[in-house]
């Protein structure tokens, strides 16, 4: 059984009601200030333990709390939705144990999500993500993750069109548009997903919603001012930040946008 870590408490959910049909049975999540009731959010950097040194991943995120991020983005692979298994709920509790007060943004790219919302809240998750892509009760899956005292997200695939979400943005605390096909690092920024972040943030705006909306694959100095400009405002960046020379400057980089 995974052990029962307490998530910090300044990093906890705020209150967002949620709205619509397919939102009517989602509890609103606790308080956060990182998050507010406006539809515009300040940039966040969101390092991806997946990059980091596997032999030493609480030192990989102390990396990224000694800089003064906040978030730590933990990629979670079943190797049947994605072709690639990383880390369980044990990761997540181990890191707790270790000290590590960071926000715990927690994608599960599994074929299952709904089975393991639990271990993982219990291991010390603060936001738990899950794809629109397998066929489940994602409604359902949203609330579960609410009640559970997490934020709750969901994710599209390259391959997913902004409408498959849509009538889940008033339930939501984070949209993650992936970059890539999700599966593996290090992979090329498409930047063909951009009008695919524009069309969800115009929807944001046009709703007064105030979820973030997150971008993940290929993110780089090179690549943000584009996610930026089409209205993401949360970054995953792994291979670009663990591997950057000078990350400091590369943290920077990214709060200036």
């Amino acid at each position: 059984m995974p052990v029962d870590v307490s998530r910090p408490a300044a990093l906890l959910p705020p209150r967002i009601i949620p709205r619509g049909p397919a939102a009517s049975s989602l509890a609103p999540p606790r308080k956060s200030p990182l998050f507010s009731r406006v539809a515009s959010h300040a940039p966040l950097l969101a390092p991806s333990l997946l990059a980091g040194d596997h032999a030493n991943l609480a030192a990989s995120a102390r990396t990224v709390a000694d800089l003064g991020l906040s978030w730590l983005h933990c990629d979670i692979m079943d190797g049947h939705f994605v072709p690639n298994l990383t880390f369980g709920p044990e990761t997540l509790a181990a890191l707790r144990r270790a000290g590590s007060k960071l926000f715990f943004d927690t994608h599960l790219m599994l074929s299952e999500p709904q089975r393991y919302l639990e271990p993982f809240a219990k291991a010390g998750a603060n936001l738990i993500s899950i794809h629109i892509e397998p066929a489940y009760d994602h409604a359902a899956a949203l609330a579960r993750i609410r009640a559970l005292g997490c934020q709750n997200g969901l994710v599209l695939n390259p391959g997913t069109p902004a409408d498959a979400i849509e009538p889940f943005l008033a339930s939501v605390d984070l949209i993650l548009v992936m970059t890539v096909q999700p599966g593996f690092g290090g992979q090329s920024f498409r930047a063909e997903m951009m009008p695919k972040v524009a069309q969800i943030d115009r929807w944001r705006r046009e709703r007064g919603l105030a979820f973030r909306l997150e971008v993940d694959g290929g993110v780089d100095l090179a690549t943000v001012r584009a996610c930026r400009d089409a209205g993401a405002d949360t970054f995953v960046a792994g291979t670009s930040f663990f591997r950057a020379a000078d990350k400091a400057a590369f943290a920077a980089a990214f709060a200036a946008l």
